[in-house]
């Protein structure tokens, strides 16, 4: 059931991203095109409610700091999120990320009604993933990139729920935050945002350049002149003019941010062992991934020294059996492989295995600033010493 289900899914991307052609794959976009219509009119209305007050922001009376993109998927925001709580906390701001959890699994409804019984003030609380002490959940229960945040970041509390305004009174009033970071944000209107950063890839600005359903766009271009600040993430030290223009079309006012995705080390998804980064030279290797642009990751590989010579991709958050990683340890077996690499993002979502015939690392990734710092450090100086007033949100 679950090969079908990602087998349609993977069409279904493929035809969005105009990977696929003939007869059934021009009537689906056809389809999807006009869907995209619809979805248009849904979006503007909604920022019409919020932006005259018929649907109304939750203010929980906190700062809150909205980490989010115009697309779906690709642009790096873990890294930047892990970056902002850290730099917030050294600051002094008693910091906690708020995320929806995507592709999560709830606790059984029996064990959360033993929790009301028990005491709890709700039968479905928000998903504490850490409490800034403990790690207390798994990658399945708190969903790939929320357990990834809570494992590099064991002093700041993670805690999933869809209900943002719910997981943020959780946070305010059991884990004593005073700064709430809303992981993938941007489109969350409900929560009172004081501060909207948005990312946007270099490589891939704007996705597909046509919104959902046809294409990666989740809102129209001219969206981000909501942002406060935008990090341009995936630089490789090269100008960005040319799309620093095109973003000014859009918004003329937001701090721009040049950042690179920088490799640190690697570490067996077992033993925690680390590496440095220089034992890639000349090796062999496999790489195996299910992320949205598994691309920028094996270019990456390839730019440490190494030869990939076996690839394989799953799609976006798969979770990954022991049979489907022993088959490709036997391929990269087979083509003399010295060691597989994935992403950090994934080895959460590796099984225990029975047998290792190559060693398999994931790749450390950590945000470097390439240009203008010194925003990125008022940014974070006006977040821990904010002003009496705060600045006025722009829905258009």
């Amino acid at each position: 059931m679950r090969q079908a289900t990602e087998k349609l899914e993977q069409f279904a991307i493929d035809v969005i991203l105009d990977r696929r052609s003939g007869f059934r794959a021009s009537v689906f976009r056809v389809f999807l095109g006009s869907l995209s219509w619809i979805y248009e009119g849904a979006v503007r209305s909604r920022l019409w409610l919020y932006r005259n007050r018929v649907l109304r922001e939750r203010n929980l009376g906190c700062l809150v700091v909205s980490i989010g993109n115009l697309t779906v998927g690709g642009t790096g925001k873990t890294p930047v999120v892990e970056k902002f709580a850290r730099s917030l906390q050294d600051g002094g701001r008693r910091v906690a990320i708020l995320s929806r959890g995507y592709k999560s699994v709830k606790q059984p409804f029996l064990k959360r009604l033993a929790g009301k019984i028990q005491g709890k003030n709700e039968i479905d609380p928000p998903r504490v993933v850490s409490d800034g002490k403990s790690l207390l959940l798994d990658s399945r229960t708190a969903g790939d990139e929320p357990y990834m945040l809570a494992a590099n970041l064991p002093d700041i509390p993670v805690v999933v729920d869809k209900d943002r305004v719910k997981s943020g009174k959780h946070a305010i009033a059991e884990l004593n935050c005073d700064t709430l970071i809303l992981d993938d944000g941007l489109q969350y209107l409900r929560l009172k945002h004081r501060l909207d950063i948005v990312l946007v890839d270099r490589w891939q600005p704007f996705g597909t350049e046509r919104l959902l359903p046809r294409g990666t766009l989740r809102e129209p271009h001219r969206n981000l002149k909501r942002a406060s600040y935008i990090f341009i993430t995936k630089c490789n030290g090269s100008s960005n003019e040319e799309l620093i223009e095109r973003i000014r079309h859009y918004n003329r006012t937001a701090e721009i941010i040049e950042c690179e995705h920088r490799p640190r080390y690697l570490q067996h998804i077992e033993t925690r062992d680390t590496l440095p980064l220089e034992v890639l030279k000349g090796k062999k290797v496999g790489t195996v991934s299910a992320i949205a642009v598994p691309e920028s990751f094996e270019e990456g590989v390839k730019n440490l020294g190494s030869s990939v010579e076996a690839t394989c991709r799953f799609m976006d958050h798969h979770r990954f059996t022991e049979q489907e990683i022993i088959s490709f340890i036997n391929c990269c077996v087979e083509s003399d492989v010295e060691m597989i690499i994935t992403t950090e993002k994934d080895a959460v979502r590796f099984p225990r295995l029975g047998r290792m015939d190559v060693p398999i690392y994931y790749l450390r990734v950590e945000i470097g600033i390439l240009s203008n710092e010194e925003s990125f450090e008022q940014c974070i100086t006006r977040i821990c010493q904010p002003k009496t007033e705060a600045p006025a949100r722009r829905f258009f």
